[in-house]
């Protein structure tokens, strides 16, 4: 294979130290701009830095190439020492066609850099993108440091050796465009090297033309003289333990199949591929030798089916969805809370209605999760915060199910499935143990003292019906979408009796806040007048705007859900210590809804609904404004991200 070897360096002597870089690569969809920043991100990973990332998909499959509507980005944010989110805005652009750079350029740092595939900015790629004069040219990036690189003309000579046609050699760019971003940021190029030929390796020629064009790129930043120096953003320093690189969907996976395992059950995912859920499907399908057993089923309505009959069979039964896919799992759900079986429900919320935003996030779910079914049939819903606490939460999800023999909701989003960090690998003693007493003989004394088996009997203290496995000997039972008896199960019409069976299903789920913890407040000086309360993955933005303001010198607040229904025990208690409390949420304000229901308070909303998360900088300002300040913000501090 035809070689240009990368010279052994760290940092040179003209290498400049930054605490933290955001880099977003944008292309056309079919440039790979995924994977381009996926694998920036593994470097970076390996090289020991903080990160969090952003990936942004177009909504169509192929949008016409050179489209505003086709283009694909990826941000990446890396730091020498905590972060939070994946940046408010980049400080570099990689930009491969004009509809990148005319998609991106409104959210690049005042003063960032701009780097340009200059082959691509040619007068037909200008008017798709909708210029009418080069942005290169006209004055349009003025205020920005320009680097036009000819990226296609040297990546077609580079992999020359390989033999490759011209079209595909073309394909290879965004893998010269990684190399030149290695260069610049001091990344390991050896890892990158060894996953190209790994993942190339049925393919001689591509594989040889993907690692030229990596050389070449990193080559160029090295010898082309065009960059005054480059940058080390040095490893952060994190709590000690064995760390991976993982996102949302997969730490979820791995979370199911830890809980089959702490519960001692089979676990069964019966689900139908939909963004951006899929993943979940994928990996799980993985995992066969730790007893998972995926069914990629017909429709949502036969992979919750499946899941439930999973559940009635003895095994942890799952299904995953996004929006769209819960309304048609909705009246198996209803079964479910009827039925009174574990089922672990995870909507990776996106943006509605209809198909509505397939690739874009939301959280506009939580009232169709809290009450979108007919009758009273309360469900327990849990929210991760980070793509690392995908794990626990769905730990956790799975623990409530089988103990409360209750259908469970998951409730992830687009940003947290997608997005990635360093997770530290827990230590597998320190997780709960959620095994299952199945019932193993009859435990109702007939008139007559015979004994049977009523699988409506419930346990004192969690209100749960016995869990009996078909076939078991003597417990022979029946089950259906009917309202049972009370205790006996069977089916009745009696008006005392379905009363009764309403407020016992209500106040099963209303105990599980005996078995939850308190919720915790952030409010470092305790004399703070406002609370930001939020949920799911509004936390790392949260959190992040919050530093800023604390920075500035302001006293202010948060309190995070992870248990949405119940509520914490103590919340009430929480929002009414504060005289104002603002709800940052991706919807119309479903949270601020419920808690000025539910406690009375007068929650004011911070609502966006654009398909993108918050920004650091959005939650600054609306704390800022509700903190009424007098005088400018201060220069947010670089570490508050």
């Amino acid at each position: 294979m035809a070689d240009t070897a990368i010279p052994p360096r760290t940092a040179p002597p003209n290498t400049i130290e930054l605490d933290r870089v955001v880099i977003r690569f944008a292309g056309d969809s079919g440039d790979g701009m995924q994977l381009t920043g996926d694998r920036f991100t593994e470097s970076s990973a390996i090289f020991g830095n903080d990160l969090s990332t952003l990936p942004d998909f177009p909504a169509e499959i192929r949008a016409p190439a050179g489209t505003l509507a086709g283009v694909s980005a990826f941000q990446v944010h890396i730091s020498d020492h905590d972060i939070l989110t994946p940046g408010d805005n980049p400080s570099v652009l990689v930009a491969m066609n004009p509809a990148a750079l005319r998609a991106n350029l409104k959210d690049v740092a005042p003063a960032g850099t701009i780097i340009v595939n200059s082959d691509s900015f040619d007068e037909r790629a200008l008017a798709k993108a909708g210029y009418v004069s080069n942005p290169l040219e006209d004055g349009t990036l003025k205020d920005f440091t320009v680097y036009e690189i000819p990226m296609t003309s040297i990546t077609l000579e580079a992999v020359k050796p390989s033999g490759t046609k011209p079209r595909d050699a073309e394909r290879s760019k965004n893998l010269f465009a990684l190399g030149v971003i290695s260069w610049m940021y001091t990344r390991p190029v050896e890892t990158t090297i060894a996953w190209i030929e790994a993942k190339f390796a049925k393919n001689e020629m591509v594989k040889t033309a993907n690692v030229l064009a990596f050389k070449a790129g990193y080559n160029f930043g090295e010898t082309a003289e065009l960059f005054e120096s480059n940058y080390i953003v040095k490893p952060a320093a994190l709590e000690p333990g064995e760390y991976t690189n993982v996102s949302g969907n997969t730490a979820l996976a791995w979370g199911l199949v830890a809980a089959g395992q702490l519960a001692k059950l089979p676990l069964f995912l019966g689900s139908y591929p939909i963004t951006p859920a899929s993943d979940i499907l994928h990996e799980l399908s993985k995992h066969k030798n730790f007893g998972v057993r995926t069914v990629q089923a017909e429709d949502e309505i036969a992979g919750i089916g499946a899941a439930l009959g999973a559940s009635y069979g003895g095994s942890l039964g799952v299904t995953t969805t996004s929006g769209p896919g819960i309304d048609l799992k909705t009246e198996t759900i209803g079964l479910a809370v009827n039925l009174e079986l574990p089922l672990v429900i995870i909507d990776i919320q996106r943006g509605g209605p209809s198909t509505g935003l397939p690739t874009k996030t939301e959280q506009a779910d939580l009232l169709q999760a809290m009450f979108g079914r007919h009758g009273e049939a309360p469900v327990p819903i849990v929210a991760p915060d980070t793509p690392g606490d995908c794990f626990f939460a769905a730990i956790e999800a799975a623990r409530i199910a089988v103990k409360y023999r209750t259908p469970v909701f998951l409730l992830s989003d687009g940003y947290l499935a997608n997005g990635a960090e360093p997770w530290k690998i827990p230590d597998v003693d320190s997780l709960p143990d959620i095994s299952v007493d199945f019932a193993t003989a009859p435990n109702h004394t007939r008139a007559d003292g015979g004994e049977e088996f009523w699988p409506y009997l419930r346990d004192a203290e969690t209100l749960a019906r016995p869990w009996a496995v078909p076939g078991t000997p003597g417990l022979e039972h029946r089950i259906g979408g009917l309202e049972k008896a009370d205790g006996a199960g069977t089916v009745s019409y009696d008006p005392a009796n379905h009363e009764k069976m309403v407020h016992l299903r209500v106040d099963k789920i209303a105990g599980i806040a005996r078995d939850i913890p308190l919720v915790e407040v952030d409010d470092p000086d305790g004399d703070a007048e406002l609370l930001v309360l939020g949920w799911g993955s509004t936390y790392g933005a949260i959190a992040a705007g919050l530093r800023r303001v604390r920075l500035q010198g302001h006293h202010v607040a948060h309190a995070h859900l992870r248990h949405l229904n119940p509520f914490p025990a103590n919340l009430g208690e929480v929002l009414r210590r504060y005289r104002t409390v603002l709800v940052p949420e991706m919807n119309l304000g479903q949270l601020s809804t419920l808690v000025r229901a539910r406690f009375l308070v007068d929650a004011k909303g911070l609502n966006k609904m654009s398909g993108q998360p918050f920004r650091a900088g959005e939650i600054e300002r609306a704390v800022l404004d509700l903190l009424s300040a007098d005088a400018p913000a201060a220069a947010s501090d670089s570490k508050g991200n």
